[in-house]
């Protein structure tokens, strides 16, 4: 991203601040005007006092006199300058405030319209994303506040001077002149030199940012393997990896730094020979005032560049980040489809038909996929892990899109539904359920945010946990992140309670739960399953067993479907399922037990 479509991209973002940018400006042409008066007052001082040495009856008076307008100029032109710093930095401090707020919530707003698909990838991973956001927003407002605090006071400062000193003598203006396009070649140089380590710092940085975050949402299993050794070897390689980057980027930025100083001595040197040469040869309006006029105007030139080249280098780092960011944001083929359907009622008859899907990292998961969902039935889903199960749900909840066949819901095209609509119809609980950070309370009214308290505590009953929260100190004000995974698990199952959708999607719901839990969650889920369209996902026989309709899955393939006991005595993979699971549970002496 060159710096010319940066300044495009974010100019949306600083339009609706206009006026406080023009305020902003104001105060940058009043305050670059009042940081000449120190030259041209010391180059008025200088003359005077030399006058007053050459008087022939030196008197104090006329001394005092020339001081004392000197120090009321001069102070007040501070008063002056402490009040446009203060207006100009404030408020270009508001700019990068409000617009760094924008452009957080512009980014986060697009996230959130993004398909299922873009956060698998490897390049979008959680850690990586965050990163990229974070440090795109920092850097973009930090080129505004450059621009708008910095670069155009230093910038307008730099210009001024330079102007006044052409004023002066054409020929130390020149000088100054020359001096200006070397700098900024020089600064050119070490841009291009330090693009390539700026890029491998961005991907070092969103590496490293990932990899902590697998540390510490993976810290059971790596203790439990005792791993630690591993994971800070594989850490450390990518921080050493990071520290070297920056070393070099240091290295040259200090070698140019320093070429870049010398280059402005040498300037400073060429002024003070050229005007001492002139006020010598007795040039016409050359003094020894002028002298220091020029070599302190040239330090307001030479000053702001020195400025100038630092803000350089963070906006051609900012450049990096950018284009991290507006990646994200300009990311045309991310967002979820949605279509216009809209029916007054969800029936939930879902229909699929010779169905192939792929994941983005090119796992096959399902082929020629075609299966009947009637409506107010009981569909259950078998097969061994990696089946192709959840990827049904998946795209029932079109979270993804089939590469090809159809999928029907009322008999109409899945792609046709309005995707918010179609979501809020659909009531979903997995097999590990996210708990948001905030209270039981806030945690089961996610399924329907308009909930009143005693809806939610309803909710909670049908869920089999409003006892347990009674229990705790502070009952639904309990942070929900302090319960136990079984007590997560009702709090997601009272969650689909609350919302009441026709359609149920059940992937492992008793997953997390002791076997008395289960039962009373089995029982309130055979309440809620009337008239619904319901399919569950589980390897659990007492919910596999209820269903009416039964697809066993294998490899992606349906193998088999149809009645439970019809599909049993076929043999295959769910008679497989169902005996094993008979095994596993010791259910012949189970029942030797109760009945004895």
């Amino acid at each position: 991203m060159s710096l010319k479509q940066l300044f495009i991209k974010i100019m949306p973002f600083v339009k609706p601040y206009k006026w406080l940018v023009v305020l902003t400006l104001v105060m940058t042409f009043i305050g670059s005007l009042a940081a000449q008066v120190n030259a041209v007052v010391l180059d008025k001082t200088v003359d005077e006092v030399n006058r007053l040495l050459h008087l022939e009856h030196f008197e104090w008076s006329q001394a005092s006199y020339v001081m004392m307008v000197i120090s009321a100029i001069l102070l007040g032109k501070e008063l002056l300058v402490l009040l446009i710093n203060f207006v100009q930095k404030y408020y270009g401090e508001r700019i990068k405030v409000l617009i760094s707020q924008d452009l957080a919530a512009v980014v986060i707003k697009k996230v959130l319209t993004f398909k299922v698909a873009f956060f698998t990838r490897d390049e979008n991973k959680p850690g990586k994303v965050q990163t990229r956001i974070d440090r795109g927003v920092d850097f973009i407002t930090m080129t505004i506040k450059n621009f708008f605090i910095d670069i155009l006071p230093l910038g307008t400062s730099a210009v001024l001077a330079l102007v006044l000193m052409f004023a002066a003598n054409f020929y130390v203006g020149l000088t100054a002149l020359v001096i200006v396009p070397i700098y900024f070649y020089v600064t050119y140089l070490q841009a291009g030199k330090l693009k390539n380590w700026r890029t491998n710092m961005r991907n070092y940085r969103e590496a490293k940012s990932n990899g902590i975050m697998n540390i510490l949402q993976s810290i059971n299993v790596i203790k439990s393997f005792n791993r630690e050794e591993i994971e800070y070897t594989k850490q450390t390689d990518v921080i050493n990896k990071l520290t070297d980057n920056q070393l070099n980027t240091r290295k040259y930025s200090f070698i140019y730094d320093g070429i870049k100083t010398f280059v402005e001595q040498i300037g400073t040197v060429f002024i003070i020979i050229l005007t001492a040469y002139l006020v010598l040869t007795d040039y016409p309006g050359m003094t020894i005032g002028k002298i220091m006029y020029h070599i302190m105007l040239f330090s307001n030139v030479t000053a702001p560049i020195r400025q100038l080249h630092r803000i350089y280098d963070d906006v051609n780092e900012a450049l990096i980040y950018a284009e991290g960011y507006f990646d994200i944001l300009d990311a045309k083929d991310s967002a979820e489809q949605s279509g216009p359907y809209k029916p007054a009622e969800v029936r939930g008859d879902i229909e699929i038909s010779h169905v192939n899907f792929t994941y983005p990292n090119g796992c096959k998961a399902l082929t020629d996929i075609s299966m009947s969902i009637p409506h107010g039935k009981i569909t259950a889903f078998v097969g061994l892990s990696g089946a192709g199960k959840s990827t049904v749900v998946n795209l029932l909840d079109k979270f993804y899109e089939p590469d090809s066949g159809t999928i029907t819901i009322d008999g109409v095209d899945i792609r046709e539904w309005d995707t918010q609509y179609l979501r809020d119809n659909i009531g979903l609980v997995l097999q590990k359920n996210h708990i948001f950070d905030g209270t039981v309370e806030e945690n089961i009214r996610y399924g329907r945010p308009d909930a009143t308290f005693e809806e939610v505590c309803d909710a909670a009953k049908k869920a089999y946990i409003y006892d347990m929260i009674a229990t705790m100190p502070d009952g639904f004000k309990t942070n929900a992140s302090e319960l136990s995974g079984g007590q997560q698990q009702r709090i997601a199952i009272a969650r689909m309670f609350l919302k009441n959708p026709p359609i149920i999607f059940l992937d492992e719901p008793t997953a997390s739960l002791d076997a008395i839990a289960t039962e009373q969650i089995k029982n309130a889920i055979d309440a809620i399953k009337q008239n619904r369209t319901v399919v569950i996902i589980s390897h659990s026989i007492s919910q596999i067993i209820d269903s009416e309709m039964i697809y066993a899955l294998n490899i992606g393939r349906v193998e088999q479907g149809g009645r439970p006991d019809e599909v049993y005595k076929q043999g295959g993979i769910y008679k497989d399922i169902i005996d094993a699971s008979a095994r596993s549970l010791n259910i012949d002496k189970i029942v030797k037990m109760t009945e004895g």
